[in-house]
């Protein structure tokens, strides 16, 4: 498999389980590349919705993906502190200068004090019964669910203590002003 090079801007496509496009970030700058993580940063970038609709991010982000957990994390850091959002999702590839996932609804809410809330199972169980999600799927789902909660518990990866604001960092030195 590629991995995208440190220090390149790429675009995040997450689809649907069904192939449809779900969402894109238009650029992601890759601040460590590798062929089983892919940590990157964005501000403000441009977020394009599958139906066509626009957004902007608000706030700098830490992005961190890896080839074999089924989940990505969003470090987001705002005034009161670093907010993560965590999608249950396939492992990350990387084709066409772009990084690319399934997105399986699934959300985990991370607030700086490390309280956390799970999201959009009603939206994970219809999708599960529309596109037909066989049962070995939905164990493994379920599966890095609790992966990502032991995680957090013992704050390892994204979570450890100073991860988002030392990768934040080397983000400022690309920065172009």
């Amino acid at each position: 498999m590629d991995a995208p090079a440190t220090g390149s801007k790429i675009e995040i496509h997450s689809y649907k389980h069904n192939g449809k496009l779900h969402r894109i970030w238009e650029s992601t700058l890759v601040l460590k590349g590798t062929e089983s993580v892919v940590i990157g940063a964005n501000d403000k970038t441009q977020v394009i919705e599958g139906n066509g609709r626009t957004w902007i991010t608000r706030e700098p982000a830490i992005t961190y993906f890896h080839s074999k957990y089924w989940f990505n994390i969003i470090g987001m850091l705002r005034d009161d502190g670093i907010y993560y959002y965590c999608n249950i999702s396939s492992p990350f590839i990387y084709e066409e200068e772009a990084l690319k996932y399934i997105d399986y609804d699934l959300d985990v809410k991370i607030y700086p004090d490390m309280t956390y809330v799970l999201l959009d199972e009603d939206e994970y169980e219809e999708h599960k019964r529309q596109m037909n999600y066989p049962m070995v799927l939905d164990r493994i789902l379920h599966r890095n669910v609790d992966y990502l909660l032991k995680w957090l518990l013992q704050r390892k990866g994204p979570f450890s203590p100073g991860f988002v604001d030392q990768w934040y960092e080397r983000y400022l030195t690309y920065r172009e002003d």
